[in-house]
């Protein structure tokens, strides 16, 4: 697809890249996003209490078009904390695409599963993309997802995404755009994500590595 470019600092990464556009966020800069708290600085609940707080979540219901469609592959763990993660990960980067389908930068099913610094680079993400939409589709796979430290409220989300099959599209004169020539449809997503006192992980960074998979 084509893309959309923005540079932020990075946190808890050591690799600094550029936003690839075509997809969710982009590198953040996060101050009140702190991987640590992810916003509620509370304690790591106990396992009743977290599915207890995890199915009272009332997630958004995020709906793409016919018209572009987002396969992922192998987005299942064995521990079902990190099913969640990956779950509220995977509806993060959904919740990108249908913003910049929707034309609404300031969603809130994407601010749902956002830190305010990702939301803030989300948001300027979408905006890039006035007067234009996506159509084709994407393939989503290899998720690695991890704790980070012993509180397990925080984790790291690492995937692929291939956007060979995937456009922008002109809404004015319908003319389509893929990737780049010379850029590789593959990209690594490396995202940080942080457990709310309500069990949702929000994505709190994203940086991308296109050719990276």
């Amino acid at each position: 697809m084509a893309r959309r470019t923005l540079t932020t600092a990075a946190i808890a990464f050591t690799a600094s890249t550029a936003l690839l556009l075509t997809a969710c966020g982009g590198s953040d800069d996060s101050s009140s996003d702190d991987i640590k708290g992810a916003d509620t600085g509370t304690s790591s609940p106990s396992a009743s209490t977290s599915a207890s707080a995890a199915s009272d979540a009332n997630r958004p219901d995020i709906k793409l078009p016919e018209t572009f469609q987002a396969d992922f592959e192998g987005w299942t763990n064995s521990d079902p904390e990190l099913q969640t993660a990956l779950n509220d990960g995977k509806e993060r980067l959904r919740a990108s695409y249908a913003a910049i389908i929707d034309g609404d930068p300031e969603a809130d099913y994407l601010s749902y599963y956002s830190g305010t610094a990702a939301m803030s680079t989300g948001s300027a993400w979408v905006k890039g993309y006035k007067g234009l939409t996506i159509t084709g589709e994407v393939k989503v796979y290899d998720p690695e997802v991890t704790y980070l430290g012993d509180a397990k409220t925080s984790a790291t989300l690492f995937y692929c995404v291939d956007e060979s099959k995937g456009y922008s599209k002109d809404l004015k004169t319908g003319e389509t755009a893929g990737t780049p020539k010379g850029e590789s449809p593959k990209v690594q997503y490396r995202t940080s994500l942080g457990k709310q006192s309500n069990g949702v992980w929000k994505t709190l960074t994203v940086e991308t590595e296109p050719g990276g998979c």
